[in-house]
Parts: structure tokens; sequence; C-alpha cells
């Protein structure tokens, strides 16, 4: 029997809900996914001795994962909101963790170039693909910790590579870093096929109280035919987005590629040292991140603007990664060193309720692309300088330069 919105939120659903499921699969996914990507950082002073390549070959070697990672991040978000996030994650999945298992096979520098930006197309189709299917799972009123502890899943996945990967590495040698995380995405990627629905209409199992609650507060999310993309670049919120995602991902990514070969070359720390403490700061990060998430629930919850929200949480990451770097610059202390390090990487990780959600509440219907969309949505969005209510309830809410042409349509 159907049930309306307000059954719905009283009766909670009986039992272990399925949206919990496809979270746990996408903190996995992440876990895994970074686990995967990091695993040359740490093997990478090993690598240099063993094949005489120098910090410019590494550094050249590292960077062509983001050669593949780039360019499928649009066309990965295309098509999971137009076919659907399961299929296209799982395949994602499922092919990176196979060059995962095979890049100890390339051991000349053009082999390990192509088996890296191999690594990156697989990869850049995963966070699009995640977002999709966040915005379709996920109610609104739930997302910031759900993107917080899928992001969970980044910090302890980096907190297992590293001394794992050093204990592997040690024990039988560095291929059996890649061979044994590799071959835990592909046993994932096999359950994920069984267990997993692109969207929760289609669950056989799933309750209609599960179904109800998930609906009355998802904002709409049909299938993509076509993608305003001159709309998108149009929008300051897009371009407010796009630079801060650069600022935050710059730095991120600097720490995450180099601090295995930075404690190592440049403070002396061992490698079984590097592995023990590159554990804290993700440490922290793990902390951080899930308590921003749910601090920001709650404000929202109580009425304040989530446009407060995101940009007060993304303005304490920037000031507060910003400062830790300068202070790293200018350090003679190898702890003082590992101090900044994961104060700047818990700075960092206030992302999480700030630009890494922004772009669900401003467009969820093109959640998978890397711009927000001004939606039909009757969530508290992003830059709220006018509404129009639509038949339904809905609300058409824009930026700026877009507002008045699109109400008038």
């Amino acid at each position: 029997m159907a049930l309306n919105a307000e059954s719905a939120a009283a009766e909670q659903p009986v039992g272990w809900p399925h949206r919990f499921t496809i979270i746990l699969f996408f903190f996995t996914c992440t876990l895994i996914l970074y686990i995967d990507h990091v695993s040359i950082s740490v093997v990478a002073p090993v690598l240099m001795k063993e094949f005489g390549w120098d910090e410019a070959m590494m550094g050249t070697i590292l960077s062509a994962f983001f050669v593949g990672y780039l360019f499928t991040q649009l066309p990965g978000g295309l098509i999971a909101d137009r076919f659907g996030g399961k299929s296209i994650l799982g395949f994602a999945v499922l092919w990176w963790s196979a060059l995962t298992f095979i890049t100890p096979f390339a051991r000349t520098v053009p082999l390990m170039i192509a088996a890296r930006i191999g690594l990156g197309i697989g990869e850049g189709v995963t966070p699009p693909a995640l977002y999709s299917m966040t915005a379709r799972w996920i109610p609104a009123r739930e997302r910031s910790r759900v993107i917080a502890f899928n992001l969970t899943g980044v910090y302890l996945g980096l907190m297992i590579a590293f001394p794992v990967a050093v204990w592997l590495m040690t024990t039988w040698g560095w291929p059996w870093v890649f061979y044994t995380f590799g071959l835990l995405g592909i046993v994932w990627a096999v359950l994920w096929y069984f267990l997993v629905t692109s969207r929760p209409e289609d669950h056989p199992t799933i309750s209609p109280a599960e179904l109800v609650y998930i609906q009355q507060d998802r904002p709409q999310a049909d299938p993509v035919e076509t993608v305003p993309w001159r709309l998108f670049f149009s929008t300051s919120a897009f371009w407010a987005l796009l630079v801060g995602q650069f600022c935050a991902l710059w730095t991120w990514y600097m720490f995450l590629t180099w601090m295995p070969i930075y404690l190592v070359n440049v403070w002396g720390f061992s490698l079984q040292e590097m592995g023990l403490y590159l554990m804290l700061p993700y440490l922290v990060m793990l902390i951080i991140a899930n308590t921003a998430g749910w601090i920001a629930d709650g404000l929202i919850h109580r009425g304040v603007s989530p446009t407060l929200v995101r940009k007060s949480f993304q303005g304490l990451s920037f000031a507060g990664s910003a400062m830790c770097l300068l202070l790293l610059a200018a350090t003679t202390s190898q702890w003082l060193a590992l101090l900044y390090i994961t104060l700047g990487l818990g700075a960092v990780a206030m992302s999480a309720p700030g630009f890494l959600v922004n772009h669900l509440d401003i467009g969820p219907r093109y959640s998978g692309h890397p711009g927000p969309y001004c939606d039909r949505i009757h969530y508290p969005v992003h830059w709220q300088l006018g509404s129009r209510l639509l038949p339904g309830g809905w609300h058409l809410r824009c930026g700026p330069r877009r507002l008045a042409a699109i109400c008038q349509r």
C-alpha cells in the first residue's frame, strides 16, 4: 500500500535501510580507489632506487595519472546521469582495479606512464558516478554527513594504504602492493553488481516506507537527455565551485602524491616510519570531515542558510590549509613539518560540507557533471537571489545572470 510523506516520516523502515548499504558501497569504493591511487606514491622511493628514476622522472610518472583522470570526468558524469550509475561505476572499478593489478609488469617509463594514464581513466569516472547515485539515493537532509562519511573512505583508505603497503613491500616485494589492492577492487565490483541498483525505485526489496522517505526529501533527478553547458558557464555559482575545487584539490593532491617521497628524501624518515607517521594526518582528516558534516547538517536543520554554511566551512578550510603551507615552507624541524602537514590536511577536510556537497544543493539532476545547474528544487540553495513557484510546489532558483531569462520560460 502506498504511503504518503507524512506517514513515511513517522514510520521509519524496519530493519537495515537499503540506502545504508549503498552508502557502505560508496565508502568502500572510495577507500579502495584511494588505496590504488596512492600505492605508487608509497613504493616510489623503492622504484626510484631500483630503476634509477630521478625526481623529475618520478614526477612525470605520478602526473600521468591526472591525464586520464581529467579527460573522463565529463563523460563519466554524463553517462552516469543518463544511463544510471550502477553499470558505469561497476565497470570503472573493475577497470582501474585490473590496471592496478598489472602495474608491476610495466617496468619501463613508457609502460608505467601508460598504466598510470589507464588507471586515471577508470578512476576519473568514479567520483561523478558516485555523486550521480548520491543524488538519487540520499535525501537532501542527509547529504552533508553522507558526503563526509564517503570522504572517510578516502582517509581510512590512506591510513590503511601506507602501513600495509610498506609491510607488503618489505615482506614480499613491491609488486605485491599492486596485486593485493587490485584484487580487492575486483571483489568489490562483483558484490556491487549483485547487490545494487541505480535508483531506489528499481530496488526489488526496498520497503515502501524507505522509498517514500527518500523521495519526499530528494530534489528531482530525472534521467538527463541534454546538458545545458552554456548555462553552466554563464552562472557565477559554477565559477565559484570551479575555483574552490581547484584551490582545495591543488593542496590535497600535492600532499597526497609527494608526501612519501618528501618525508623519506627531504626529512630522512625511514620507510617504516613514513608508513606509520602518515596515518596521523588522515586520522585527523577522518575526524574533522565527519564532525564538520554533522555540524553542517545540524545547522541547516536549525534554519541556518545552506549558503552561509557552505561558505563558512569552505572559508575555514582555505584559511587553515594556507597558513599551514606557509609554516611548512619555513620550518627546519621534521616534527614540526609533520605537525603542519597534519593540521593542513585537517583544514582541507573541512571542505566536506563546503564545495564538495554544494553542487548537490544547486543542481541534483546534473550532479554527475562538474558544475551546478539552476534546477527545479525546493531545497534552499546557493545564491538565492530569486525564486518563482512552479506547479507542484517546486521553486526555480538560480544565479543572477540567468535569473530573469529563465523565470520567463
